[in-house]
């Protein structure tokens, strides 16, 4: 018999301890240790990384939210240790803000990312349409499909299934975990927090950091046949880049829409646009991954 989705209170749980381990703890002024949210995977999850970089960096700055940031995932991290996120003061101005922030283990290098901070100010103002959507109440969350396979799947596989999920996942284009059909390289997603946050638009920022990189690189998985629960395939995200455009909150369900318009060479490349329900396009993502099938 198929283990349950877990309860409420389980992932309000799971969402605390997310909460918790991206606030960090401080080293001196400019260093900050982070621990992690197991989710099954063998190393550290990148969103992870990205989400508790982004904190670092902007409790080095006051009175300018973050509008971009551009990361690069340079080796897998070590879930057994603590990860030390340096800070580097590169710019302090009126208007724009600038820092870099280096992630290490072991006395190595893991993550870079250059992060900048924009103080609010009036200009022209446009942005594309939302597309076209089910509403999220009348989706299946993606835990619930991943359960019903569980018994089908590899020990890696039934480790990421397993655990509590912080935030809440609901594919409006949902593809077959274990015989994925061929399909467009596009996809929507709606996913928000699974309970109330704090009023820190920080968090709600660091958080979608973290969440951004959850099945970003499965839209280019789709024309291949290829799902990330299938042995014998290496997929990897080898940089990040975000940008906030508007306020909002992720504990409101935000649309994910995601594309890839190129494939090659054994990288995927993949765009994001994140909007609010009520239309407004809030961020925006691309990133590139290792896409390898391993031979055997």
């Amino acid at each position: 018999m198929n283990p349950s989705l877990p309860s409420l209170a389980e992932r309000q749980a799971a969402l605390r301890e997310l909460v918790d381990r991206l606030s960090l703890t401080p080293l001196d002024d400019d260093r900050f240790e982070g621990g992690h949210i197991d989710i099954g995977s063998p190393s550290v999850f990148g969103g992870q990384v990205l989400g508790q970089a982004l904190m670092a960096a902007a409790r080095t700055v006051s009175g300018q939210p973050v509008h971009s940031l551009h990361g690069y995932f340079l080796r897998a991290g070590d879930k057994a240790v603590p990860i030390v996120y340096e800070v580097d003061r590169v710019r302090d101005g009126a208007g724009f803000t600038m820092r870099r922030v280096v992630a290490r283990q072991h006395d190595r290098t893991i993550f870079v990312m250059s992060a900048s901070f924009h103080r609010p100010e009036d200009g022209p103002e446009h942005q594309r349409e939302m597309p076209q959507a089910p509403d999220p109440e009348g989706l299946r969350d993606e835990h619930e499909s991943r359960l019903a396979l569980r018994e089908q799947l590899l020990p890696f596989a039934r480790a990421v299934v397993d655990q509590a999920r912080a935030i809440e996942i609901r594919p409006a284009d949902p593809v077959h975990l274990l015989t994925p059909e061929p399909a467009p390289p596009y996809s929507r997603t709606w996913f928000r927090a699974a309970g109330a946050l704090p009023d820190d638009p920080l968090i709600h920022q660091a958080l979608l950091a973290y969440a951004s990189d959850f099945s970003l690189l499965g839209v280019a998985m789709r024309p291949h046949g290829m799902s990330f629960m299938q042995p014998g395939q290496q997929i990897v995200s080898l940089d990040h880049a975000m940008w906030f455009h508007r306020d909002f909150r992720f504990d409101d369900w935000l649309l994910y829409e995601t594309d890839s318009p190129s494939a090659s060479q054994g990288r995927g490349f993949c765009r994001g646009s994140l909007f609010a329900r009520d239309g407004r396009l809030v961020a925006s993502v691309a990133q590139e991954g290792l896409l390898r099938r391993q031979r055997r």
